[in-house]
């Protein structure tokens, strides 16, 4: 059997267990929670739903790290910055996923709002590049995403998004297109150190998926997560801790049944 026919059942088979193609969630806190992670307001809020950018109170940056199923292959890297304004938040960031003979690139920037003392709405446009080894080139796209949050009291929100709205086309093979992620969900603050998540995530070409996270803080500034999904189940757990309340250290890993552990691990700086 030729390389190029290795790699392509290599790239197939892979795409079944792995991230959708365009989109991948960013950070340890949200990976711990089995990515359940529309409701969460954070600064990686960026790769999750643009329109809780809205409600970060301070300049931030952060980095992130996964190595998915232990692949060398399958490691990806991300960045995130959100700039609160007078009014609403700027938010950009990048994310790089694969290996030398196939790599995905994401880079965007949006602008999120508070349109309502209940309702905060986001935008967000991305730039994507993949390329299959130098022999096949690559394929370059802008997709557009789109974001809101609704706070229905101090401690119960909702959340919805939707990535690449257009539906934008990858190649004319078998109308091969980037994915078109929708994303619904709510978190609730049972109390000061727990938080309850759930959501339901339907890529449209694969099944409803389920997931479900808590978040627990025993200590001030120590935390400890755990997640649940489903279509394929998959089992999720980390740490975080917050260093003189603005560097933000997070690690964890998921458990795939038939694929094995994902380790990942993220830091975040707030300015003052």
């Amino acid at each position: 059997m030729s390389k190029k026919v290795h790699l392509i059942l290599f790239l197939l088979f892979i795409s079944n267990f792995s991230y959708s193609q365009g989109w991948l969630p960013m950070g340890s806190r949200s990976q711990s929670l089995a990515n359940s992670s529309v409701c969460l307001t954070d600064i990686w809020s960026f790769h999750h739903n643009p329109a809780a950018t809205a409600n970060v109170e301070n300049f931030g940056v952060g980095l992130s790290y996964e190595n998915r199923f232990l692949l060398k292959e399958l490691q990806s890297q991300g960045f995130v910055l959100v700039a609160p304004l007078k009014t609403g938040a700027l938010s950009g960031g990048a994310q790089s996923y694969g290996f030398n003979n196939y790599r995905t690139y994401r880079v965007g920037m949006g602008y999120a709002l508070n349109l309502t003392d209940v309702l905060t709405a986001g935008v967000q446009l991305n730039y994507h590049m993949i390329r299959l080894t130098q022999q096949y080139g690559n394929h370059q796209t802008v997709t557009a995403e789109l974001g809101l949050m609704a706070k229905i009291t101090d401690d119960w929100n909702f959340g919805f998004s939707v990535f690449n709205l257009g539906r934008n086309k990858l190649s004319d093979f078998m109308e091969d297109r980037y994915t078109t992620m929708l994303r619904f969900g709510t978190s609730y603050q049972v109390s000061r150190i727990v938080l309850l998540l759930a959501e339901l995530e339907k890529n449209i070409d694969y099944p409803l998926r389920s997931k479900f996270g808590v978040e627990y803080s025993p200590a001030k500034q120590f935390f400890v997560r755990g997640g649940f999904a489903t279509a394929p189940i998959e089992l999720s757990f980390g740490m975080g801790y917050r260093f003189i309340d603005a560097l933000m250290l997070d690690f964890g890993a998921a458990y795939h049944q038939q694929l094995g552990w994902s380790p990942n691990v993220s830091f975040s700086y707030l300015f003052k």
